[in-house]
This record gives C-alpha cells, sequence and structure tokens, in this order.
C-alpha cells in the first residue's frame, strides 16, 4: 500500500487529536458540542484548527485516490503526501500557538500541494 494512503489515514485521525486537546479542559460529556462556546484561548484556536483539518481532508483523500489511481509516479504522490501531511500539522500547530501570519502562509502550502497532487496524473 502506498505511503501517500498511510498519510490519508494520519489526515483522517489528525483533527480528532487536536479536539481531544481541545476538550481536555473539562465540561459536560453529555452534551459535548455544548462546551464549544465555553472554550477560549488555545482550546478555542484548537476547535477551529479541528474544524479546519475536517474541511480540507476530503480534498486532500481524493487527490491521492486520483494520482494513485490514475498512473502518478508513485514516489511523487508518496512525497508530495508526506509534505501535505506535515503541513496540515504545523497549520494547527500554528493555529493553536495564535501565529495567524504563519498558519495562513502553511495554508496556503497545503492547498497548492494539494493541488499537485491531483494534477500529477496529468503530467506523467
Amino acid at each position: 500500500m502506498p505511503l501517500a494512503y498511510w498519510c490519508v489515514l494520519v489526515a483522517a485521525l489528525l483533527p480528532v487529536v487536536v479536539v481531544i486537546y481541545a476538550k481536555s479542559g473539562g465540561g459536560d460529556n453529555h452534551h459535548p458540542r455544548d462546551n464549544v462556546d465555553r472554550l477560549s484561548g488555545a482550546r478555542r484556536r484548537a476547535y477551529a484548527a479541528h474544524l479546519n483539518a475536517y474541511e480540507n481532508f476530503p480534498f486532500f483523500a481524493a487527490a491521492v485516490i486520483v494520482a494513485v489511481t490514475q498512473g502518478a509516479t508513485p514516489g511523487t504522490v508518496n512525497t508530495l503526501a508526506a509534505i501535505y501531511l506535515l503541513l496540515r500539522i504545523l497549520h494547527a500547530a500554528f493555529y493553536i500557538a495564535d501565529q495567524a501570519t504563519l498558519r495562513s502562509a502553511v495554508f496556503a502550502l497545503g492547498w497548492l500541494v494539494n493541488i499537485a497532487i491531483f494534477v500529477l496524473p496529468a503530467f506523467k
């Protein structure tokens, strides 16, 4: 199985890891979504990073599947998928740390890497 598929799995799990931090401050587990309004600071930003990770996941998963199934060079897909995953981890870290400019720059780079993954088969 290509490394890129493992990157898809990790990208799917990343939002869960981030939200564990966001909600680690306690709250009522009977109504966990109600606790979001009470989050502040880094935990509130972690929750936003969690949502952003979910919003970006479908495009990444689709791009990897398209690239692998349409004959893109496996090594290139794997490398770009690993870079994308690293950028998403950095995005969450910068989001939580309130580094807005770095967060936005990393987001843009991740978006460009994702587009590159998607269009790789066109250049085989």
